[in-house]
């Protein structure tokens, strides 16, 4: 199982790629949903990680993903801004997905 990453930041993408990530760095939503499209098929990427920022961009499309598609996994990761808080995300998909607030 691969990681794929989806960044709109080039220092980003760097990163992770000396870590052994592949990944794309793309900045309109139509360049994201294709990159999510691209990764989704690919076999061996099982969970596709994607800056704060890209996620603001196709929220519904990301959404149904997570909701209605067991592979891969998409992980919300920050952005070297730290332009929003992860943990409300979490909260509130979990509170969209079962109906409980935590």
């Amino acid at each position: 199982m691969k990681f794929f990453l989806i960044s709109d930041n080039v220092d980003t993408s760097v990163g992770m790629r000396l870590c052994g990530i592949e990944g794309v760095v793309v900045h309109e939503a139509q360049e994201v949903e294709e990159a999510l499209q691209q990764a989704s098929q690919d076999e061996e990427v099982g969970i596709i990680l994607i800056t704060s920022k890209l996620m603001e961009l196709c929220p519904d499309t990301i959404y149904d993903m997570k909701l209605y598609s067991k592979r891969p996994l998409i992980v919300e990761i920050g952005d070297r801004h730290g332009s929003q808080q992860i943990s409300d995300a979490i909260t509130q998909y979990v509170r969209e997905a079962i109906g409980i607030k935590i």
